[in-house]
């Protein structure tokens, strides 16, 4: 690299990746989420991006991912290249690592979205630029700084507060799992044992002192919680595999209803990192009802991905 884009990216200075939240600590994830807010509030001043070129590689579906992360990179002044697989060599068998020395010399930043966590991984080892995880089959952290910055903006600090998670403890839950240590709350999950969280990811968590318990009965994971959360039971690979109705009848008893929703506090708030199938792992009443927080999660997004983006390029 040439001593001019040195100096641009900060020398020899390793980038700082956002891949998991395990990786990072609670008081710089919080900076992070304090400048979502500031962004949130307007207060950011000029267009910290100018300048800055992001690349946004999808290899798997997006709507708020990409609107998020496109829309807040504009508005900070930034510049974005959108790729998908089929724009890519990444998806005709080149390698990750080739594919990140070489989008390392032309974009200050890179976003994927990924199947797999080892290409995100690879990626990471092999950029020089920061690596955002918009997505892997184990993690979806830039959700959770949004659900964290959702939950605090509805009912204030998250630390020492109760969240239920009632489904399938997949990716979104595997962040769930790191969220509650780097933020301080206690973590109640139902899955069906079947569909348990990693064990060495809760015995990660533990370690570091955080809550989570698991248990097989929905309605004493959502008892007095102050937030009960939920996803989609069935992913597009499910669904291309043949395994959706073996998952959709694990599941069926686990679907976040009004009779469910009455276990929790009475000032619960619900959330749902979308797409959802309604009448599936939630029903209109409660997506749509007095106690969801849904949309406001879903917007929140824009602005923890600005946090995230900041943090990333040394600029907050």
């Amino acid at each position: 690299m040439s001593a001019m884009l040195k100096s641009v990216r900060g020398g020899d200075a390793p980038p700082r990746h956002f891949l998991e939240l395990m990786d990072l600590e609670p008081a710089v994830l919080r900076r992070m989420l304090d400048v979502a807010v500031r962004a949130k509030r307007g207060e950011l001043a000029g267009k910290p991006l100018a300048g800055k070129s992001i690349a946004l590689i999808f290899e798997k579906p997006s709507t708020r991912t990409r609107v998020s992360f496109e829309v807040g990179i504009r508005q900070l002044g930034g510049d974005v290249v959108v790729l998908s697989s089929k724009d890519m060599q990444l998806g005709r068998g080149e390698t990750p690592a080739d594919t990140a020395k070489v989008l390392s010399r032309y974009v200050d930043a890179i976003m994927l979205r990924t199947d797999n966590v080892r290409k995100i991984r690879e990626l990471a080892e092999y950029a020089t630029v920061p690596v955002i995880n918009g997505l892997t089959d184990v993690s979806h952290p830039c959700q959770l700084m949004a659900d964290v910055m959702t939950f605090e903006e509805h009912r204030g600090p998250i630390a020492g507060q109760v969240v239920a998670w009632t489904g399938d403890g997949n990716n979104v839950a595997q962040s769930f799992i790191q969220a509650a240590a780097r933020f301080g709350f206690t973590l109640r999950l139902a899955t069906p044992p079947e569909l348990a969280p990693p064990a060495e990811l809760i015995a990660w968590a533990r370690a570091q002192g955080a809550k989570v318990e698991l248990t097989n009965d929905p309605i004493a994971a959502v008892r007095d919680a102050r937030c009960v959360v939920t996803d989609s039971w069935v992913s597009m690979s499910d669904e291309r595999d043949g395994r959706a109705e073996s998952r959709h009848n694990l599941l069926a008893p686990y679907q976040l209803n009004s009779a469910l929703l009455k276990h929790a506090a009475p000032d619960a708030i619900v959330m749902h990192c979308l797409p959802a199938h309604r009448g599936e792992e939630i029903t209109d009443e409660v997506m749509d009802g007095p106690q969801s927080v849904v949309f406001d999660e879903a917007e929140n997004r824009l602005h923890a991905q600005k946090g995230v983006l900041l943090w990333a390029l040394g600029l907050a």
